[in-house]
């Protein structure tokens, strides 16, 4: 066992192991728990769910359809005691999640009991809202992440926002904050188990064994979403083929391409894939990967490309599957991805100039 692989830039990697100590720990997973698939699947069943209470608030887009957020003000916290300038951790979970999850409520867990703020975006009629246009989500699209920081900062203005997005969160935070580069409105990013090579992650998670323990899983909750908001979405899409689906592939070619207007499911997934995109980005992004995921394979790790850049660092362990990275005997609480969100989220918002400084992004 070893500490985990950081690739960064020197400046951003010291500043990481001086305020983020995890990252220079040796990574021991589960005893008994060991492979990338029986993480992921321990996780999913055995992982706490601290108790949250949110504070609901649907808004409108411009289209006419509503979006979902979960807020945790965080008043009663003696550190950030005017509500103004608390910092904030906007959430984004993964492909079929909300607010509920167990990843959602460990890292409001981490930032809240720091003090700061927290809101969930919950995409599309994923969280219980009725879905109003015939409209939902996917990777590429930013429209709504862009709508939803915008929201966040004309309600705080001079409160700072960092964003964490887990699986398909992570992609869709790296997909924005390199479309919108300086003027994201975010001070840093973090992302969990980021599929980094869509093609690549589809055909990881079409091998027999993964897609009988996640793939078809994962398609049947997609599938039941749009059970569930049929009315709406059979003015646009063949609902009875859709439900046919098997794998997330045939999914996304028989709905989520053609929602939103890709000619093919292949472009769809080159348009979404983040690890083009990295370049791009100008803030502060901590990504944590684990070499035995069955969602994000190994070899499809930006390893070139984030050498390269001043403001990225990768963190790859080389056992923790899917957004699990457990540890310890009884790995119901607090594990490594756990305190990686919360000190690294204290970091940014504590030492703010520091880590522009160490990565070379220029201040206001």
């Amino acid at each position: 066992m070893k500490p985990p692989t950081v690739v960064s830039s020197k400046t951003f990697g010291a500043f990481l192991k001086k305020h983020c100590p995890v990252v220079t720990e040796v990574f021991t997973p589960t005893p008994w728990c060991w492979g990338g698939r029986f993480q992921t699947l321990v996780f999913a069943l055995l992982k706490s769910k601290p108790p949250v209470t949110y504070r609901n608030e649907l808004i409108r887009t411009v289209d006419g359809g509503q979006l979902s957020l979960d807020w945790v003000d965080n008043h009663d916290n003696a550190t950030y005691p005017e509500s103004s300038t608390r910092p904030t951790v906007l959430i984004l979970p993964g492909l079929t999640g909300n607010s509920k999850q167990s990843y959602v409520r460990h890292s409001i867990h981490q930032a809240s009991r720091r003090g700061y703020r927290c809101v969930v975006f919950n995409n599309r009629g994923v969280a219980g809202e009725e879905l109003l246009t015939p409209v939902t989500y996917c990777a590429a699209s930013t429209a709504d992440l862009e709508h939803v920081v915008s929201y966040v900062k004309g309600l705080y203005p001079h409160a700072p926002v960092l964003g964490a997005g887990v699986s398909f969160g992570g992609m869709l935070l790296l997909n924005y904050l390199a479309r919108k580069r300086t003027e994201s409105g975010l001070v840093a990013g973090i992302t969990i188990s980021v599929p980094w090579d869509t093609m690549k992650s589809a055909a990881s998670m079409e091998e027999p064994l993964n897609w009988l323990l996640f793939n078809k899983f994962l398609t049947r909750g997609l599938c039941s979403a749009v059970t569930r908001h049929r009315k709406v979405l059979e003015k646009v899409v063949d609902i009875d083929y859709v439900l046919k689906s098997q794998t997330i592939r045939e999914f996304d070619e028989r709905f989520t391409s053609l929602m939103f207007g890709y000619k093919t499911c292949t472009d769809y997934y080159n348009d979404a894939s983040p690890y083009k995109r990295l370049p791009s980005t100008t803030v502060p992004i901590l990504c944590l990967n684990a070499a035995d995921d069955p969602f994000s394979p190994h070899y499809a790790f930006p390893v070139s490309i984030v050498q390269d850049l001043p403001n990225v660092a990768l963190v790859m362990t080389a056992h923790g599957g899917h957004m699990a990275f457990l540890q310890g005997m009884f790995p119901r609480g607090e594990g490594f991805m756990d305190r990686l969100v919360g000190q690294y989220v204290q970091a940014v918002f504590e030492h703010q100039r520091d880590i522009n400084k160490a990565c070379g992004v220029k201040e206001d």
